[in-house]
């Protein structure tokens, strides 16, 4: 643990040793809790003697002054573990609440709410917790598991069309079995995606909403769809109305707000 290391000098130097104490986590904001599941895991690894009684539960409604658990056990250990649980905890209930706001405001169409690789480096994994937390859908976690071929890979791999059938003999060669991702930005590259075959998702990216209307009708539920790009709290809705089965929002996991939480001695 990065604050630990060979010791939590502060607490060893200032708190008997032995000393039994109690703290709850104070919510000071409004928004959905994120990270409680996180917090039991960081308290035990710390101490495995460490008590919890948690109250509000990861993906509920919180307010100022609710309060979400309470820690009990070693003074020290709950000290040395109070940073590390408010840091997750902050910011996944952040992630989660910004992420329930915007899938709030595509609610009445059939669209999902995605995330992307736009994590911070060595965090992705609690940042994807909390976007699933708040009620969006992870897309890929890494380079591994899916294929997507962005703009930059079809223009170095000279077009879409060779992009795609690269692609495919590579995943039979490897005996992969990946999803291919294909991002497009017009409607000549849209038929062209269709007509490359294997393709699962047409990535949207840029396009206005008329276009990916078209584009929507052009694709006719012959694979999935996904609107990328430049996607704000002010556009997001008449962007699901265009018919699209995703709308991928880097913003969730890179402009988010933290949600105020505080770890307090319970006296």
């Amino acid at each position: 643990m990065e604050d630990i290391q060979d010791g939590d000098h502060s607490s060893l130097a200032s708190i008997p040793a032995g000393k039994k104490s109690t703290a709850q986590l104070l919510i000071k904001g409004e928004g959905i809790l994120a990270g409680v599941e996180m917090a039991k895991h960081i308290f035990k690894k710390v101490d495995s003697e460490l008590d919890l009684e948690v109250f509000i539960q990861d993906g509920e409604k919180v307010k100022y002054g609710d309060v979400g658990l309470k820690v009990s056990g070693s003074a020290i250990s709950i000290l040395s573990a109070e940073r590390l649980v408010l840091n997750c905890m902050q910011r996944m209930s952040g992630i989660a609440t910004y992420t329930n706001h915007l899938s709030a405001l595509i609610a009445h169409t059939k669209a999902r709410l995605l995330d992307t690789r736009k994590t911070t480096p060595n965090f992705r994994i609690a940042e994807k917790w909390a976007v699933a937390i708040g009620g969006g859908k992870n897309h890929r976690y890494g380079l591994f598991d899916m294929v997507m071929l962005k703009d930059n890979h079809n223009d170095f791999a000279g077009g879409i069309t060779k992009a795609v059938e690269a692609t495919k003999a590579y995943l039979k060669e490897k005996s992969l079995q990946l999803r291919i991702e294909v991002e497009t930005r017009n409607l000549e590259e849209v038929r062209e995606a269709l007509n490359a075959g294997g393709v699962d998702v047409i990535m949207l990216d840029n396009m206005s909403n008329e276009m990916m209307q078209e584009a929507v009708k052009i694709i006719g539920g012959t694979c999935e769809t996904e609107a990328s790009g430049g996607i704000t709290e002010e556009t997001i809705a008449k962007i699901a109305e265009t018919g699209v089965d995703y709308i991928s929002v880097g913003a969730l996991t890179h402009s988010y707000k933290s949600l105020d939480i505080s770890l307090k001695a319970v006296s």
